[in-house]
């Protein structure tokens, strides 16, 4: 039987074009340092049989209507707002994903945002850099403590209970959560309650978003939402940036109606070097690294290979999007 033809859209950990050849298949990685255009995208996906994308490569309807000979699309990545899924799933396009593999890290993120935002961390980093560390000053530069807080989960999926769980063990926090159906058996680990969105705002002093991307989430934390939260709160996101409106985050922050924020993805992405939220005494920001260690990317290569190799080995997607194009 002819090779199947896999196109790797990055330069992606090395374990995953090595399984990918250790099964057969022909593979074509792009190797710039950089993203290739949709077009370059088009272009080089119409002569093979499968895609191995992730996040940044835009998969829409135009995409998709060139290049609808496509066996398969296996992403690296949790999320999928990348991908038109319902244009894939009407042109019969497996779309596969790689749930579980960056929880530890990604809640590693959120965690260790909430704890530099709380004392500030970054901000006085940078103030010795700049030659600002002078005397002791007993009221200056004063951040919050985290024992016996409340934390909100906007989201309490895989990521959101790893949160939780680290809230809960190193804090003693309370455990509050909102989803669109409350998730008992999740919640059931942390002793988590289910609370209405209002109430989450109104409760937590630290609210952390771990949802995925879709028009419900789009924008939901805007000028009125951050206007219901505590005045002492702390706003988290490591989920996807057009979550928060980033004008309305950073006049919530400068006329006091939140505390804090910690970011690992902002709107738009990346952020321009002069965002007033990188100048924030209040404020922590890092460059969208919430998947960011060798054990979770490696996770993330292996199962997205898997994805390919399982489809055609055995006509199964292990971790597949839209599960009706296979029925």
């Amino acid at each position: 039987m002819e090779k199947k033809k896999v196109l790797i859209s990055r330069i992606f950990p090395e374990l995953a074009a090595d399984l990918l050849e250790k099964s057969g298949f022909d593979i074509t990685a792009w190797e710039k340092d950089r993203p290739m255009t949709q077009e370059e995208l088009i272009h080089q996906a119409k002569n093979h049989n499968a895609l191995f994308c992730t996040v940044t490569d835009k998969i829409d309807k135009k995409f998709l209507t060139a290049c609808s000979h496509l066996d398969l699309i296996s992403q690296f990545a949790v999320g999928y707002d990348n991908i038109d899924i319902a244009e894939a799933t009407k042109l019969g396009i497996p779309v596969g994903y790689t749930p579980g593999a960056m929880s530890d890290a990604t809640a590693d993120t959120a965690f260790g945002l909430m704890i530099v935002t709380a004392r500030k961390m970054l901000y006085l980093h940078k103030s010795i850099i700049n030659n600002k560390w002078s005397y002791f000053n007993p009221v200056a530069n004063l951040g919050v403590e985290l024992k016996n807080k409340t934390l909100g989960i906007y989201g309490l999926g895989r990521i959101g209970l790893e949160m939780a769980e680290r809230c809960k063990g190193a804090y003693n926090m309370e455990i509050i959560y909102h989803n669109r159906k409350p998730n008992f058996l999740i919640a059931k680990k942390v002793n988590a309650e289910f609370v209405s969105f209002d109430d989450l705002l109104k409760k937590s002093d630290i609210v952390s978003v771990h949802c995925s991307l879709n028009k419900e989430t789009e924008g939901i934390f805007n000028r009125k939402v951050f206007n219901r939260m505590k005045k002492t709160a702390i706003f988290i996101n490591t989920s996807r940036g057009l979550v928060h409106n980033e004008l309305d985050l950073i006049d919530a922050l400068n006329s006091g109606e939140i505390w804090g924020a910690g970011l690992d993805v902002t709107n738009p992405e990346p952020m321009q070097s002069d965002n007033p939220l990188l100048s924030m005494e209040n404020v922590a920001v890092v460059p969208h690294i919430g998947s960011g260690t060798f054990e979770a990317r490696n996770e993330m290569a292996r199962l997205t290979a898997r994805n390919i190799i399982e489809f055609y080995k055995n006509h199964h997607v292990p971790h597949l999007v839209n599960p009706e194009v296979m029925s």
